[in-house]
């Protein structure tokens, strides 16, 4: 975290961006260069947004300007895959409580403002079993065998495609051997909207056959009870949304319109799904420049016209602490 003092504590405005990537530790991220296109993972998501930030700062100090309000630049975790949003959860639940006015996340590239926060709910289900071998134990339920009836069911799962509303089994594992009844088997499954009801109605059916799931595979083998389950939410994000004519979202698209950009309005599930949950003016925007391919190892990003991005965020920064 970083303070820079305005003439007045407030509006007290925080500009974020993400240090974490989905990649993990060891991953090869040395960038390349191929004419005005940078690749390497997680050069735009959120690489980018990180220069930006650091962009602003630079720009504020080298025009010598003084804001009205106070600003506080923040490099977070946890953003990205089960992170479950803990940068930002701790900054607006204990160090910052109760002082932000307005939060902006810069994350990902191009020009564009995000006020729609897509919800998810992540679990990790674990079905245990006593296990053997597969010979001279047939006969035993298997958690395995529950595990690819709960998948089955998940799969007919019907959602409302307004809000979008969507599920994914992302990971499996388990067993320890091809003649080995397994013991153990697990899986993680995603599911989001941008509507907090449809997110818990989607939650609802997938508790449901889970259970219904592990029932008929103990009744299978004649043997209930024998497989049991346990579902760990291992990722909260909560839905919400930023009103389009609220004045945080205005400022967004009238501040990339005053430059000449255009600035379309969207969803995602960002650091901004935190605040926006608790009622805090909060939009998310891009650093600029074109992206593709993020959360893979050809990610890159394309510098060309990428001072958009660092412009639109500055001249937002300025605007959000007048009083």
């Amino acid at each position: 975290l970083g303070d820079r003092p305005g003439a007045a504590a407030h509006p007290h405005v925080v500009i974020a961006a993400h240090l974490d990537t989905v990649f993990p530790e060891g991953t090869n991220v040395k960038v390349r260069r191929d004419g005005n296109v940078l690749r390497g993972p997680g050069i735009g998501d959120d690489c980018r947004g990180l220069a930006v930030l650091v962009r602003i700062v630079q720009s504020l100090k080298d025009a010598g300007v003084t804001t009205p309000g106070t600003v506080t630049f923040v490099a977070n975790v946890g953003e990205e895959g089960l992170g479950d949003l803990r940068g930002v959860k701790a900054l607006f639940n204990d160090t910052m409580k109760g002082q932000i006015d307005a939060f902006v996340s810069i994350d990902g590239t191009g020009v564009h403002v995000t006020n729609v926060a897509v919800g998810s709910h992540r679990y990790r289900v674990t079905f245990k079993g006593p296990g053997g071998h597969s010979f001279g134990a047939f006969g035993l339920a298997n958690p395995m065998g529950a595990m690819g009836r709960a998948i089955a069911k998940i799969q007919e799962m019907q959602v409302p495609q307004h809000p979008k509303t969507t599920f994914n089994v992302g990971r499996v594992g388990g067993g320890t051997s091809v003649n080995s009844i397994p013991f153990e088997a697990w899986m993680e499954v995603d599911m989001r909207s941008s509507d907090p009801a449809s997110l818990a109605a989607v939650d609802a059916n997938f508790q449901k056959a889970v259970d219904a799931a592990v029932a008929e595979e103990n009744q299978r083998w004649g043997k209930a009870g024998t497989i049991t389950v346990t579902k760990e939410l291992v990722g909260d994000r909560p839905a919400g949304s930023t009103p389009e004519r609220a004045p945080i979202v205005r400022a967004g698209l009238e501040t990339a319109a005053a430059l000449g950009f255009n600035a379309n309005l969207g969803e995602g599930s960002t650091d901004s799904n935190l605040p926006m949950s608790l009622g805090i003016p909060a939009i998310t925007i891009g650093g600029g420049g074109r992206g593709r391919e993020a959360h893979a190892l050809t990610e890159s990003f394309d510098v060309t016209e990428a001072w958009q991005g660092a412009q639109h965020a500055l001249l937002l920064t300025i605007a959000l602490t007048q009083k």
